[in-house]
């Protein structure tokens, strides 16, 4: 599966778990971290920790091995690291706190998402 491909199915799998404000990032200019990062909100820290087991779950599928996984016994802002795409699982607060989307958004680097995020939650 081509890695475009598969942050998309990522991206679509927060989304049908109910997770707020996706947004997929190209940042292979910005950084050599990885090629692709992930952001995304859940509503408490039980629904981040259950968006992260669904990620991993998918991802294991996929054969993806992770690399590092940071934030879990918290709930608050999880970080799972599998190379060539970093996922960013967020409590709101903690997401509106640090601000990544805007230390990694250059205002052209979003990729468009399949599914409306506009309907109210």
């Amino acid at each position: 599966m081509q890695e475009k491909e598969l942050v998309l199915r990522l991206a679509q799998l927060l989304y049908d778990r109910k997770a707020l404000d996706i947004v997929v990032l190209n940042v292979t200019h910005l950084t050599v971290l990885c090629d692709h990062m992930i952001i995304a909100s859940g509503r408490n820290p039980n629904q981040v920790s259950s968006l992260a087991d669904a990620i991993d779950e998918l991802m294991a599928q996929e054969g993806q091995v992770l690399r590092r996984s940071e934030g879990r016994r918290e709930g608050r802002w999880i970080v799972l690291d599998y190379g060539s795409v970093i996922i960013h699982v967020f409590h709101r607060d903690e997401r509106a706190f640090y601000g990544l989307d805007r230390l990694w958004s250059d205002g052209t680097n979003a990729l468009d998402l399949p599914f409306d995020q506009s309907a109210p939650d």
